[in-house]
């Protein structure tokens, strides 16, 4: 027998688990999924926006390998520098694989980013989709214009969200309380702010067009912005997805004004260059005009541009954290590697291992976490001799307990959707998501207590 412990339950480690217990090289292979959370399923239950409910359904081929006879899910354990370090997990399985992904946002790097009212898109995503670290945000939505910089699919939907009636968003299992402070929401004007033009832009076209059909909001189009585009007025080869965006938003652009309550604002070459202040808050945001270059990129060129906003939301992009007890590279935010194997001091570290983000940088789709996970186990399997050589403990969760972790096991994860249910039954809703710490721990470890 070999085990194994893949640390996070996302998609990555998802896909970790199931190439291991589908292959047939080596047999009987053990899969144990560690999460710090509670709950499963990583980014496809908290990064998600809750009106996708086709990417939403992933969860139920995810559900289907967790619930594998040779896999097992342990929530609610901490590994890094408050929980478990790399040598206790080691202790415990013949080899870990880590697939924690990218958790820290890139920051803007400019005066006023810090003022209350300037947060990181992934703040606001994980307050509306209920994760337990962002319960007690507070944003701003009592303001009448909000400004999202970036030009990638999180920009496109943290827009969206902001656009939408709360009556449209009641159906999803968005948290009460934030279903409420969207409800009541004053904005009005959401301004999404790209540095470079729409043919160059990351979001995707799907996602880009579901824009174009909310019930309460109209899509303005700078006319200016677009002649900036060489892609707009010449005939420039482009990808597939960069010439159909460009003819989404051209699209737009030729509309006339309408008369719906919320305006969405599609800008580009604008580089923002300060959070602008007003009563200790973030009031508006100062960007500088930019051009293209002539080589991909795009240049300032001295002309500014002040938008207002009560709101300022960072999407561009994710970077990968250091995890206490594994080598780093700060320059890439990765986790040194060789096809999957951790590099120590420039040799692979038998036993350890990365997929997904922390693994490749924040790159690719969901569905490139498949393939990236393949690599990783084959090079796994290639050390089954070697690591099933190793000594390790009978009984890794109640080597758990010893340490003073409180594991989740799968049972109370189906308790946590059970109350999750319940609570939206009791709301007039669908499911709700639980939002908060204890409420998530209260329904899972009450059932495990009962389940023993």
């Amino acid at each position: 027998m070999l085990r194994v412990a893949v640390v996070g339950s996302g998609p990555s480690g998802v896909y970790t688990a199931q190439a291991l217990v589908e292959q047939t090289r080596v047999p009987d292979v053990q899969v144990q999924i560690l999460d710090r959370l509670p709950c499963p399923y990583g980014l496809v239950r908290y990064g998600v926006a809750p009106d996708h409910e086709k990417i939403k359904s992933l969860q139920g081929s995810l559900r289907t390998v967790l619930e594998h006879e040779r896999v097992g899910f342990l929530g609610n354990v901490e590994v890094g520098a408050r929980g478990l370090t790399p040598e206790r997990l080691r202790e415990l399985y013949h080899a870990v694989v880590y697939c924690v992904g990218a958790a820290r946002d890139r920051s803007l790097d400019v005066p006023g980013e810090a003022l209350p009212g300037s947060f990181s898109a992934t703040d606001f995503v994980s307050w509306y989709s209920a994760h337990p670290d962002a319960a007690s945000r507070d944003f701003a939505l009592h303001g009448r214009s909000a400004v999202v910089i970036g030009a990638g699919n999180v920009a496109v939907d943290v827009a969206r969200v902001l656009a939408r009636g709360a009556d449209e968003l009641r159906a999803t299992d968005v948290p009460d309380a934030a279903l409420g402070a969207l409800a009541a929401s004053g904005v009005r004007d959401t301004h999404m702010v790209g540095r470079r033009g729409p043919s160059q832009a990351k979001f995707t076209t799907k996602e880009l067009r579901e824009l174009g059909s909310l019930p309460a909001a109209e899509i303005r189009v700078d006319q200016a912005d677009l002649a900036l585009d060489p892609a707009y007025t010449a005939d420039i080869t482009l990808p597939a997805v960069n010439r159909r965006n460009l003819e989404v938003v051209r699209g737009w652009a030729a509309l006339p004004p309408g008369n719906k309550p919320r305006r969405i604002h599609l800008r580009f070459f604008l580089r923002p260059v300060e959070i602008l202040e007003a009563r200790g808050r973030a009031a508006g945001v100062r960007f500088e005009r930019t051009a293209p270059d002539g080589a991909g990129g795009v240049r300032g060129t001295g002309t500014y541009e002040e938008i207002e906003a009560q709101l300022v939301l960072r999407a561009v992009g994710y970077r990968g954290v250091p995890l206490a007890g594994l080598p780093f590279d700060e320059s890439t935010g990765t986790v040194p590697h060789a096809a999957g194997r951790v590099r120590r001091d420039g040799a692979p570290s038998l036993g350890e291992y990365v997929a997904g983000w922390i693994k490749r940088g924040p790159t690719g789709v969901i569905g490139t976490n498949r393939s990236d996970a393949k690599e990783t186990v084959a090079s796994l399997l290639t050390d089954a001799p070697a690591l099933a050589a190793r000594r390790v403990a009978a009984d890794p969760v109640a080597a758990l307990r010893a340490w003073d972790q409180t594991p989740v096991e799968w049972p109370g994860w189906l308790a946590i959707e059970e109350a999750e249910a319940a609570l939206g039954q009791s709301l007039g809703r669908r499911s709700v998501k639980i939002a908060d710490w204890q409420g998530l721990l209260e329904a899972a470890l009450r059932a495990q207590r009962v389940g023993r």
